[in-house]
C-alpha cells in the first residue's frame, strides 16, 4: 500500500534521487522567499519614507558605493551558481542510466502504456519492479508524444515517436505508486495512467514465475531475424553475405561510406532498419529497402535486443535498450533480401 507524504502537497519520496529533486526545489523556494520578502518590504518602506512632501524640493546628490555594488553582484552570482551546479548534478544522476540496470521496454500508445520485461512478461499500464534494484526503461511511442511520469520517484521523460528515450530509477520503498502521462496526447489523455508496483525481491520473483512470459525480446527478435523476416539470408555471414556483419557490432564504431564513423547503438540500429540508405557501412551497397511502417515498435524492440545479444558482454541491462525499441535487423518481411545494407 502506498504511504502518505509528511507534506500532503507532495508525493512520497520513493526513489534514490527523489530527495535530491526535493532539496533543489525547496532551495529554489527558499531563495525566492529570501529575495521576495525583503524587496516587497523595501518597496513599501521607501514609498513611505521618500514620499513627496515638497513639490519643488531638490534631492541630495547620491554617490555609489563600491562595497554595495560588490555585495549585490557576488551574492546573486553565488546563488545562481549553486542553483546551476545543483540542477546539473540532479539532471546527470537522473538521465545517466547505470550499466547494471534491469532493462524494461516501454511503448506508449493512445491511451495506454505497453510494457515488456527482459524475461518476456508483458504488462499494460502497470509495471512491477523489485525494491533496491536499478531499473532502466527504454521507451518509444507508436503515435504521438507521451510522457512517462512517476511523481513518487521524482522522474519523468517524454516518449517520442521515431526515436528512443531513457529513464531509470531505483525504488527505495515497497508500495503502489501512480504512473501518469504528463504530455497532452489526445482526448483520453487524463485516462492514460497506471501504477508502479514496488515489491520485495522474493515477491517480485514470485510474480515473475506466476506470470506467463512467452518469448523474451531476444527470442522474439531471433525468430523474426532468422525465420519470419529472413534477415539471416543477408546478415548471417558466409559467401552469400550481402549485409554488414552484426556479431560484435553493438556499441562499437562503424565506418560508413564517405569516411564518417558512427557508434552502432540502438538508435543507429533502428535508423538502419527504417532508413537504411542514410548510413551505409563501408564496403556494402545501399540495397536494403526501408521497413518503415512494416514492423511495429515492439518488433523493433525485439530485433534490437537480439542484435545486442550478438555482441559478447553487451549486457541487455546495460546497453541503451531504447534504440532497441526500434529494431535492429531488417525488421520486415522484405528484410531478408535487402539486408545487405551497410547500416546493419
Amino acid at each position: 500500500m502506498q504511504t502518505t507524504s509528511w507534506v500532503p502537497l507532495f508525493p512520497e519520496q520513493a526513489s534514490t534521487f527523489a530527495w535530491q529533486v526535493d532539496a533543489l526545489y525547496f532551495y529554489l523556494i527558499a531563495v525566492s522567499v529570501a529575495f521576495t520578502i525583503p524587496i516587497v518590504v523595501a518597496i513599501f518602506f521607501f514609498a513611505v519614507k521618500y514620499r513627496e512632501t515638497d513639490k519643488f524640493a531638490t534631492p541630495d546628490e547620491m554617490h555609489g558605493s563600491m562595497v554595495l555594488e560588490t555585495v549585490w553582484s557576488i551574492i546573486p552570482f553565488v546563488i545562481s551558481m549553486t542553483i546551476f551546479v545543483g540542477g546539473a548534478i540532479v539532471f546527470f544522476n537522473q538521465y545517466t542510466p547505470p550499466d547494471d540496470a534491469m532493462e524494461v521496454y516501454v511503448v506508449g500508445k493512445q491511451w495506454m502504456w505497453k510494457i515488456q520485461h527482459q524475461t518476456g512478461q508483458r504488462e499494460i499500464n502497470e509495471l512491477h519492479v523489485p525494491v533496491g534494484r536499478k531499473v532502466k526503461l527504454t521507451m518509444t511511442t507508436e503515435d504521438v508524444i507521451h510522457n512517462f511520469d512517476i511523481p513518487a520517484f521524482r522522474t519523468k521523460v517524454d516518449a517520442v515517436p521515431g526515436r528512443y528515450t531513457y529513464l531509470w530509477f531505483e525504488a527505495t520503498k515497497p508500495g503502489k505508486y501512480h504512473l501518469f502521462c504528463a504530455e497532452y496526447c489526445g482526448l483520453n489523455h487524463s485516462g492514460m495512467g497506471g501504477y508502479i508496483y514496488v515489491m520485495e525481491q522474493r515477491d517480485f520473483d514470485n510474480w515473475l514465475s506466476g506470470n506467463v512470459s512467452g518469448q523474451t525480446p531476444v527470442e522474439a527478435g531471433r525468430d523474426l531475424f532468422e525465420n519470419k523476416l529472413g534477415c539471416a539470408s543477408c546478415h548471417a555471414g558466409g559467401p552469400a553475405q550481402r549485409g554488414a556483419k552484426l556479431e560484435g557490432i553493438f556499441n562499437h564504431d562503424v565506418k560508413l561510406v564517405g569516411g564518417a564513423t558512427v557508434k552502432a547503438d540502438e538508435q543507429y540500429i533502428r535508423n538502419s532498419i527504417l532508413n537504411p540508405s542514410a548510413q551505409v557501412v563501408e564496403g556494402f551497397q545501399p540495397i536494403m529497402p526501408t521497413f518503415k511502417g512494416q514492423v511495429t515498435e515492439e518488433q523493433l524492440n525485439s530485433l534490437v535486443a537480439y542484435i545486442k545479444s550478438l555482441t559478447p558482454n553487451a549486457g541487455t541491462a546495460a546497453a541503451p535498450a531504447t534504440n532497441t525499441a526500434a529494431g535492429a535487423a531488417p525488421a520486415t518481411n522484405s528484410a531478408a533480401k535487402p539486408a545487405g545494407n551497410s547500416n546493419k
